[in-house]
C-alpha cells in the first residue's frame, strides 16, 4: 500500500502514522451503530470524506455531508456484507474516534488477517487531512459511480 512519503529524515506525516497506528474493529453490527452515533454526534468538527482512489478531498466535510456519508455507508455495508457481524470497519478509538477505516465488502482480502500486502481501505473519514493512499488502481464503475452520486456529481 502506498502512502506519499516524506523528504528522507524527515519521518512519517501525522497522516501516516495515524494511518498505520493502531485500530479496533467495530466486529459487531451494534458496535459500528455506537461508532456511527460517536461521529454524528462529533459530525461538525471537521471530518475528511476520503474514496480510495478517488480524488482526495479539498478539506473537510459539513455536518450534513458527513451524516449522509454514515447513513449511505452504513446500507451499503449491511447491503453488501452479509454476515452476523460487522468486522469491516476500524477505528483508532471506538469512544473517542479520529480515524476510521471502513474496507469494502467486494475487496476485503485479507483485511481481517495478516499479510504483508493487505488491501487498502476503500474509505477514509479522518480529522486528519488525508494523503493518496493505494497502489493507484481506479475503483470499478460502480463504485465510482455510487460515489459520484453520494457527492452529488
Amino acid at each position: 500500500m502506498n502512502t506519499r512519503k516524506p523528504p528522507a529524515g524527515t519521518g512519517p506525516t501525522p497522516f501516516q502514522a495515524a494511518f498505520h497506528g493502531a485500530f479496533t474493529s467495530a466486529l459487531r453490527w451494534p458496535q459500528l451503530d455506537d461508532l456511527w452515533a460517536r461521529v454524528r454526534a462529533r459530525a461538525g468538527e471537521g471530518w475528511y470524506i476520503y474514496a480510495v482512489g478517488e480524488a482526495l478531498p479539498e478539506g473537510p466535510s459539513e455536518a450534513a455531508q458527513v451524516e449522509r456519508f454514515i447513513d449511505e455507508m452504513d446500507a451499503l455495508l449491511r447491503r453488501e456484507h452479509q454476515e452476523a457481524y460487522c468486522g469491516i470497519v476500524y477505528a483508532d478509538d471506538l469512544r473517542h474516534p479520529g480515524f476510521i477505516k471502513i474496507y469494502d465488502p467486494n475487496n476485503l482480502g485479507v483485511s481481517c488477517g495478516y499479510s504483508d500486502n493487505p488491501p487498502p481501505p476503500g474509505w477514509l473519514l479522518t480529522l486528519i487531512p488525508p494523503e493518496e493512499v493505494g497502489d493507484g488502481r481506479l475503483n470499478p464503475g460502480g463504485r465510482r459511480r455510487w460515489w459520484q452520486r453520494l457527492l452529488g456529481r
